[in-house]
């Protein structure tokens, strides 16, 4: 059911991933680096295919990407990107996967640099809540936030970090923001 204070969005239609996803997660504040690192690479994900497709594969990419664990992912190999090429569970580009390992190990910089992937990001927002939007005719593709932080982190190495993922990634669907 959704909160009082936030009304079910029409995008979130009648499937129960979508629908949970939008009751329970969509506009909630995000601060958690697993969290962060989970969303920015499922919005990676997402590049060319549709948010239910990716929100059903989530488990899949849990299991594949050891929780969502920088650390862990950073150490994945060749042999181990080979193993989830079989993995229907998840997405299977290959660009993709290996764009995974690739930024958690920019994030693990980003950390030992500047001490907090989450300090990071939200600078872009400066803390601050976007205003929502409540159609998707409202919603930009990007916003000057969105194409600095996509500058940002791809200066850092990370890859499937357009500025049109990065607007997802700090407004999932429908416009409100995660981080």
């Amino acid at each position: 059911m959704p909160r009082a204070d936030k009304p079910r969005c029409p995008w979130a239609g009648d499937d129960p991933d979508m629908v949970r996803y939008h009751d329970e997660e969509w506009g909630v504040p995000v601060h958690d680096r697993r969290a962060l690192f989970e969303l920015l690479t499922l919005e990676g994900a997402q590049a060319g295919l549709s948010w239910s497709t990716v929100l059903h594969k989530r488990e899949g990419y849990r299991r594949a990407f050891a929780g969502f664990d920088p650390v862990k992912v950073a150490r994945f190999d060749a042999a181990r990107l080979d193993r989830l090429m079989g993995d229907a569970s998840i997405v299977r580009n290959r660009a993709k996967l290996e764009s995974t390992v690739g930024n958690a190990r920019a994030l693990l910089t980003i950390e030992r640099e500047l001490g907090s992937f989450d300090e990071f990001v939200w600078s872009f927002v400066e803390g601050r809540r976007p205003a929502k939007r409540r159609q998707l005719t409202d919603v930009p593709a990007s916003t000057p936030e969105s194409d600095a932080l996509s500058k940002a982190l791809k200066a850092r190495g990370f890859k499937f970090v357009g500025t049109t993922i990065c607007y997802a990634f700090m407004r999932p669907p429908g416009s409100s923001t995660t981080i």
